[in-house]
């Protein structure tokens, strides 16, 4: 996957794509991130690239002339632009696998109040959202969704099924988690899980992962045993037993 990045601060990158899973993805051509300096592309002598907004208002607001001299520069046309904004569209695992599924993406980070609405109109952009809260700009947030797209892409993680097998992409939150030493200032591993009985190993974890998700979210959890799945015997009567239990 090829993806474009338009950004004020094109250094903030650096340290997230070249590091771990996303460099060594990089390093393998499995994965290109570049970026592109918006203020390049800016007519003004000082590389200005906002202004203040029509109608009034505080702050400042991204002027169109050098969003559209940068997406021009990548060749955006025909390609999904996103553009990460607090009142687009949450970003869930539904959208995650949408654009894993892609070849090329193009994101635009806004900075200040915002960009100029004719930039997102005329290049069709979609807003995209990590959470119910609004940031300094956008550079942090292309940078969650690069990371949450580029490990769904095949071979970005060693084992091909553990991005989708780990926590929320199972449907439920992951069960907790222990390794050595088995006892630490008096708090113990659970017996079952070095017992070596790799079936009651695995209906553990299931039962924990319903009782922490009925706990923390109940609306994972509510969804998840709607879902028609193909429990066995044993798995059924956890589920059973866990939708009965009040937390």
């Amino acid at each position: 996957m090829k993806i474009d990045v338009l950004t004020l601060f094109p250094e903030m990158f650096a340290p997230v794509t070249e590091s771990s899973i996303l460099g060594r993805a990089v390093q393998k051509g499995i994965l290109s991130v570049e970026t592109t300096d918006i203020r390049n592309f800016s007519n003004d002598k000082h590389n200005k690239a906002d202004e203040y907004p029509f109608g009034g208002g505080g702050g400042m607001v991204m002027m169109p002339e050098p969003i559209f001299g940068a997406l021009e520069s990548v060749g955006a046309e025909g390609k999904k632009i996103i553009y990460m904004s607090p009142r687009g569209r949450l970003l869930d695992m539904k959208k995650i696998e949408e654009l894993a599924c892609m070849d090329e993406l193009v994101i635009l980070c806004g900075h200040y109040e915002g960009v100029d609405q004719r930039a997102i109109d005329y290049w069709d952009m979609e807003e995209i959202s990590i959470g119910d809260y609004v940031l300094t700009g956008g550079e942090l947030p292309a940078m969650v969704l690069i990371d949450c797209v580029a490990r769904m892409i095949p071979d970005v993680l060693g084992n091909e099924n553990s991005a989708r097998d780990e926590s929320i992409y199972s449907g439920l939150l992951e069960h907790p988690q222990y390794t050595k030493p088995r006892e630490y200032r008096g708090m113990n591993v659970p017996e079952v899980l070095v017992s070596g009985n790799h079936r009651l190993i695995e209906l553990w974890k299931l039962r924990e992962a319903l009782l922490l998700t009925k706990k923390r979210r109940p609306d994972l959890f509510d969804e998840f045993v709607k879902k028609d799945n193909d429990f066995s015997k044993d798995e059924r009567k956890i589920v059973e037993e866990i939708i009965k239990i009040d937390v």
